[in-house]
């Protein structure tokens, strides 16, 4: 009998006990969904930076990319012969000696070769050549077996003869990219606001021109209480484009600011700002490019410690600074 009450006692403590041990064993599930989620954030942030960062570095990189870039050389209205000999007009820093002669005329260049080369990859001993302002794009002049390039663009109405080479310093001595810390807490959420179509924006570029760039609104995002303002210019790349200076610009981020390319926003006019895949412009690898700068209205009262740190060039190529 007493062991009968005994295990009557301890069945009844168990029915007691079990609802408490399965509500303690459920109060700390919110908890663990909480950490499971932020810890899925974290990986997911992780992840897309480093496909980002890779990306990046595969773009400056490849052949043809920013870091290939040799030489930046204005024509004027008449007759030009390039080459790599000092008796041409317009020296390259690379490629064969005589390259061919390029004209000017009425504003349309055209080019008579000197060497083989290729031009928009067919064998060609010249032709008439596109400029980058072509919708169809740049005619592009292959040479050195298709590791060197040449191709016009147009700047301020001037057309110049922009040039690269796979074997450039730059590209050979590529010396990598270094961050700002950044974090999750970078990824800052803004509002669009329009301006009226058509409206544009005058951009200043490092070479003294000015361009009028398409300005179709304003992000306005908020960060340790404040708000800021960042004109958005559209280049036709489907992304806003924000070019911008904050207080690391010059003091560890390139001085001549940086550029993000956000998101379109949402039919609420909400978008996401991504500091952390703030980058470079083409100017902090190469004196060749001709990189728009932030216009007044987006130098920001902030130190952004997120995104590119300025590039520190190997000693190789460190004379070739802008």
């Amino acid at each position: 009998m007493v062991l009968a009450r005994t295990l009557t006692w301890i069945g009844i403590a168990l029915a007691c006990l079990l609802p408490v041990s399965a509500c303690q064993r459920s109060q700390p599930k919110p908890a663990m969904d909480a950490e499971a989620g932020i810890q899925a954030a974290a990986k997911k942030y992780a992840h897309e930076q480093f496909m980002w960062r890779g990306r990046r570095v595969i773009a400056l990189t490849r052949e043809g990319g920013w870091t290939s870039l040799i030489g930046l050389h204005w024509l004027d209205a008449g007759t030009h012969r390039v080459g790599s000999g000092a008796d041409n007009g317009l020296r390259l820093a690379m490629g064969p000696k005589h390259l061919g002669v390029f004209t000017v005329r009425d504003g349309k260049v055209s080019f008579v070769a000197e060497a083989a080369v290729t031009v928009d990859g067919e064998p060609s001993a010249g032709s008439a050549l596109r400029s980058d302002q072509d919708p169809a794009g740049a005619s592009v002049i292959g040479f050195d077996g298709g590791k060197g390039e040449v191709t016009v663009i147009e700047r301020n109405g001037r057309p110049a003869l922009r040039v690269k080479h796979a074997e450039a310093d730059s590209r050979v001595h590529f010396a990598g990219l270094q961050y700002w810390v950044g974090g999750q807490d970078w990824q800052i959420p803004a509002r669009f606001i329009a301006h009226p179509a058509g409206k544009t924006l005058p951009i200043a570029n490092i070479i003294g021109g000015t361009d009028q760039i398409p300005n179709p609104g304003v992000v306005e995002f908020a960060r340790a209480g404040k708000t800021y303002r960042l004109e958005a210019l559209d280049e036709g790349e489907g992304t806003l484009f924000l070019v911008f200076a904050d207080r690391t610009s010059g003091h560890g981020s390139y001085g001549a600011g940086r550029f993000i390319d956000a998101p379109k926003p949402d039919a609420q006019g909400r978008l996401v700002i991504d500091f952390n895949q703030a980058y470079n412009p083409p100017c902090a690898f190469t004196p060749f490019a001709t990189c728009p700068l932030p216009p007044p209205e987006n130098r920001l009262d902030l130190s952004v410690e997120a995104g590119e740190k300025a590039y520190v060039k190997p000693a190789t190529t460190a004379g070739n600074a802008p």
